[in-house]
């Protein structure tokens, strides 16, 4: 193949992630704007639109000049475009995990500790001004390197530019370090206050479980409501560190690491991009709308196979004392046209059937627990 061929090819990946990032964060902001009044007056609400709006922030101005290194390989040869691009990367590379941290404390605080939740008066407010304080800080340090920290380098593949972590000077040496570890920081700290919320709701969940609730009264409603409204929030939270973890670790370990792999450098700030591809879907995916419809369409499935196992048993167990009966007439006729000895003991050895030795197993089905989704707490 020729060179526009290969060119063409190699642009497919950055074009393809450039595309879904802009469809899907323009996607998860319209959901937000069409949320209830009442989930838009909330802190969780302000930080995703943050978190959605930083995104498309980040696609919109990155991705556009890394496309265009595909058409022409000396556009990061300009010093200042280059230093520019390596402030993108760094800036919403740390924005995002610092806004998915707040996030994830905002959480904790609201199911932890709803005292000081209270206290502090967090809400849309509050979250707008931890944003602003996000931002501000996160521009200050990553604008760091062009105040002559560090330098920016256009990285082997000549199609990003980033700061230049095999650096041997003690200065650009500990920005790079620095670096590594604030990201490292937010996500374990994204990751532990998430599993922290998990664990207090599925404590509150058992307790719950455990006090008596009449069927039927408010309370039972409200338990149920309550009960979705955990697990939406656990699989929100989980699906989150899950994905910080992954899309975000890889570039962490490449830059503490500091070998020298230009290849293994370009799939991490690949992977490292996808997070901004993959966190509006988080939230469009586990809306309660979808959640709900997840949940029924288990139920249905799971209770048909419920009621299909129910009848195979119970065709089994009734055909027991049928082919009993049967056997007893084919031997008996038989018995009358042969010598009585030649069958002397088949009918002792037949086993008793269990609609006779238990007569009430008979009437009763196995007991069958049926075990569905639950609606989730997120309208968006």
């Amino acid at each position: 193949r020729g060179p526009t061929q290969l060119s063409a090819a190699a642009m497919a990946l950055p074009v393809f992630m450039f595309a879904v990032g802009i469809i899907g964060n323009i996607i998860a902001i319209a959901a937000l704007s069409g949320s209830k009044q009442g989930r838009k007056s909330s802190a969780f609400f302000a930080l995703v639109c943050g978190l959605a709006i930083t995104d498309l922030l980040g696609t919109c101005l990155a991705s556009p000049i890394t496309i265009a290194t595909y058409l022409d390989k000396n556009v990061l040869h300009d010093r200042h475009l280059c230093e520019f691009h390596s402030f993108l990367l760094l800036f919403f590379g740390v924005a995002g995990l610092s806004i998915i941290c707040a996030m994830s404390a905002e959480r904790y605080l609201a199911i932890c500790c709803p005292y000081t939740y209270q206290r502090w008066g967090i809400g849309p407010h509050f979250a707008r001004k931890c944003l602003f304080c996000i931002y501000l800080s996160n521009i200050i340090f990553c604008c760091l390197p062009v105040m002559g920290m560090t330098e920016s380098m256009s990285q082997p593949s000549k199609t990003w530019c980033f700061i230049n972590w095999m650096a041997h000077e003690p200065l650009s040496a500990a920005y790079s370090f620095l670096y590594a570890s604030v990201s490292f920081l937010l996500i374990l700290m994204t990751i532990v206050l998430n599993f922290a919320v998990c664990g207090t709701l599925l404590i509150m969940h058992r307790r719950k479980i455990q006090r008596p609730v009449t069927r039927g009264s408010p309370r039972a409603h409200w338990t149920a409501l309550s009960s979705g409204v955990e697990a939406q929030m656990m699989t929100v939270l989980v699906v989150t560190s899950m994905v910080v973890l992954g899309c975000s670790a890889p570039l962490v370990v490449r830059n503490i690491s500091r070998e020298d792999n230009s290849h293994a450098d370009l799939k991490a700030i690949r992977i490292a991009a996808v997070n901004a591809i993959l966190d509006p879907w988080i939230y469009i995916l586990l809306r309660r709308t979808l959640f709900s419809k997840i949940r029924r369409l288990s139920k249905r499935v799971y209770s048909v196979k419920s009621s299909q196992r129910t009848f195979h048993y119970q065709t089994n167990t009734h055909d027991l004392p049928t082919l009993y009966m049967l056997w007893s007439r084919f031997s008996s006729r038989i018995s009358q046209y042969f010598a009585p000895f030649i069958f002397p003991s088949i009918l002792n050895s037949l086993p008793v059937p269990a609609a006779e030795k238990y007569p009430h197993s008979m009437t009763l089905p196995p007991p069958c627990f049926t075990v569905g989704m639950v609606p989730g707490f997120l309208q968006m």
